[in-house]
């Protein structure tokens, strides 16, 4: 059989959480040898290695993203910017529309897989009385962030109309690693994301539930736990080798996400039994989400291995090495 041709992925915010656990796991992926990775960074670095190009620059600069895609056939498009009004709209819409203008006009093309977020759909700050599927109108919350996130699907979806683009969204929640669960319950202000529990609380709370690792139930405006949807990072970059050169993800979007979101209350409840730490109800202005994954699961044949029990152990039981230092790609 003649050799398979090399293909060359292009990934944006290369440095960042998904960006190096996608590269290491492709890397290291017999039936993908043929592929060559050209990670684009701006702010961080990669150590160099086999099969491992490094591009550098700001994918709001189309010199950039024209010398990034040359010979590229395949885009993972990761960049972002949190909530930062003055590079937001630089990035997330004219570095897309960079990165698809010139990925369309380049004879090496060959498909386009977007990172999307739930925030486009209005993550828990909207009532969602059902499932959230593809289907669901977008509903961005306040702030620029979620808008971009609006904005990238949109504009994928356009160049699916107006060229036939090949493309895909896979559509992810928040993205926990290592010890990110443990630490989004925190009181301190060590805590990843939100909320800031120890704003809600106050300052004295705060310390003495830290001292007796108080576990935070968040409850909706009801009085309910909250159910709220994660990915871990493993997960989600199983479905994007997947979604590589798969006939069936063509122009659609996929809901990468656990099976069932997570709940407050069991979450508190898993970690009585199983570590014996006490927990605090806390009443927000937060609504439960439950995102659909079920069309990931037919068209990729994708399933997620992490759930609730498997999330929290995995982060309580994580131990960090003395060159492993927290990191917090950005709040949440």
């Amino acid at each position: 059989m003649p050799p398979t041709p090399t293909k060359r992925i292009l990934v944006t915010g290369a440095a960042g959480k998904v960006g190096q656990a996608f590269i290491k796991r492709l890397l290291r992926e017999p039936t993908l040898s043929h592929f060559v990775v050209r990670a684009l960074v701006h702010s961080r670095s990669l150590e160099p290695q086999e099969r491992l190009e490094i591009a550098r620059g700001s994918i709001e600069n189309l010199d950039v993203v024209q010398e990034a895609l040359r010979d590229v056939t395949h885009v993972l498009h990761l960049a972002t910017v949190k909530e930062t009004p003055a590079l937001i709209m630089d990035v997330a819409v004219k570095g897309l529309f960079w990165l698809l203008e010139t990925s369309r006009q380049s004879p090496t093309f060959e498909q386009f897989i977007l990172i999307g977020g739930d925030a486009a759909m209005g993550h828990f700050v909207y009532p969602h009385p059902i499932p959230v599927t593809e289907t669901q109108p977008h509903s961005a919350y306040e702030g620029c962030y979620a808008l971009s996130k609006v904005l990238e699907e949109v504009m994928l979806e356009q160049y699916y109309v107006q060229y036939d683009f090949n493309g895909c969204c896979l559509r992810a929640p928040w993205i926990m690693e290592k010890d990110d669960f443990k630490y989004q319950l925190s009181f301190g202000e060590d805590v990843f994301g939100g909320p800031r529990w120890r704003d809600l609380v106050g300052a004295d709370k705060a310390d003495e539930y830290i001292r007796c690792q108080t576990v935070p139930v968040m409850l909706d405006p009801n009085g309910k736990p909250v159910k709220r949807n994660f990915v871990h990072v493993n997960d989600l970059v199983s479905a994007i080798l997947l979604a590589l050169d798969a006939p069936l993800a063509r122009q659609q979007t996929f809901n990468i996400c656990m099976d069932e979101p997570v709940d407050y209350g069991e979450v508190a409840r898993y970690l009585a039994e199983t570590r014996g730490l006490p927990s605090v109800e806390i009443v927000t202005p937060y609504y439960s989400t439950w995102l659909d994954n079920a069309k990931a699961k037919f068209l990729l044949g994708w399933r997620p291995t992490y759930d609730l029990t498997h999330m929290i152990d995995s982060a309580w039981d994580y131990r960090r090495a003395a060159d492993d230092a927290r990191v917090i790609w950005y709040p949440g």
